[in-house]
């Protein structure tokens, strides 16, 4: 690769990854430039394998002067990229081996409806709530972001409302319609998310989209958020509902564990875990869980009986609750995905195995 050729070799590597519908770049030294398709990494092979100059000087490209300087002294960097308009990426820099690699996410320029992401009709129910927390929770890559980008822009169309987002970095772009949406950058627009997170108090915010809840300051202050009168979307990487609420119980110290629960027994909506699973047809089609807050789950949160949770969503169906087994299972039915994958993905497999008389 022609050192001096950087900013060209980029946009060649951009341009492949959105006409070949790939959803991530990699760039790491001793390797080819690596494109993921359809969940499968598929090596650039008519190029040459990257130095550590090469993958220096392209991530120069991406970033600014401030955030080369950054990742050099903190060693990775998370940063956004803005392909002329034609593309928008995700992208984070890191060193190993002494050397910089990049990973890079494509962001789909057109924000999808819940229905265009084969999502379930009952998301758009917790968009249209006017106060609460809900969460999309799912390991990383697995669509979360695009999943509240469409609720956003679900309330964004419809609706007449001050929306703050804090982000790290900036992933869809919003164009504001009926509601005013402000889009905050960790470390850009604002010191961190828990500063951010704060400062909206003051800012006449309706609806608040926080990236990530990385640390208990940030959660107890989107807990309190959205009992106060607001709207509080988020995400975290956890498995699924279950675990989540015991995740962020076991963030705090043990004496303020109590407060939570009650706090989060109150202000919770619901949360949805998806992942993305292989289509036998090509591509990737998600499944999913929902728990939706009820009397029944309120009590065990708030009694610590959070082991008894996943039962109560396999049984609350009538409640609009949504069991991850039973979703893999109708996708299987309907030939969307193998049996094989869908055991794979599964919580517990072994029950899915019941349920499929496999």
């Amino acid at each position: 690769m022609d050192k001096h050729n950087y900013k060209e070799e980029m946009e060649y590597l951009i341009l492949r990854a959105i006409s070949s519908g790939s959803s991530d770049i990699h760039l790491t030294s001793g390797h080819y430039p690596t494109y993921r398709a359809s969940d499968h990494l598929v090596p650039l092979v008519n190029s040459n394998p990257l130095t550590p100059e090469d993958t220096l000087g392209l991530l120069k490209v991406l970033v600014t002067p401030d955030q080369m300087e950054r990742f050099l002294a903190e060693r990775e960097l998370d940063f956004s990229y803005d392909f002329y308009g034609k593309g928008r990426f995700r992208g984070n820099a890191f060193f190993q081996k002494g050397a910089a690699s990049i990973a890079l996410r494509l962001v789909p320029t057109h924000i999808k409806t819940v229905n265009e992401l084969n999502l379930p009709p009952i998301l758009e129910m917790f968009a249209r709530k006017k106060q609460g927390f809900f969460l999309v929770v799912g390991p990383v890559g697995q669509g979360k972001s695009t999943t509240l980008a469409a609720m956003i822009e679900l309330i964004n169309h419809e609706r007449a409302e001050h929306i703050v987002t804090i982000e790290d970095p900036i992933e869809h772009i919003f164009t504001s319609d009926k509601s005013i949406i402000d889009q905050r950058e960790a470390g850009i627009d604002t010191q961190n998310f828990h500063t951010g997170l704060q400062a909206v108090f003051r800012q006449d915010v309706d609806i608040i989209m926080i990236g990530e809840m990385r640390d208990p300051e940030t959660i107890s202050t989107a807990v309190t958020a959205a009992e106060t009168g607001h709207l509080v979307l988020s995400t975290l990487h956890t498995n699924n509902a279950s675990q989540t609420i015991d995740r962020i119980i076991d963030s705090f110290p043990g004496h303020q564990q109590a407060q939570i629960r009650v706090q989060l027994a109150s202000a919770l909506l619901g949360i949805f875990s998806q992942r993305l699973i292989p289509r036998v047809s090509g591509g990737l089609v998600p499944a999913y869980e929902l728990l939706i807050n009820n009397n029944a789950i309120s009590s065990l949160i708030r009694e610590g009986r959070t082991h008894e949770i996943d039962m109560v969503i396999e049984t609350g169906t009538k409640d609009g609750m949504i069991d991850m087994n039973r979703c893999l299972s109708d996708l299987v039915r309907k030939g969307e995905i193998t049996a094989q994958n869908a055991l794979l993905y599964s919580f517990n497999p072994k029950g899915l195995e019941r349920v499929l008389d496999l």
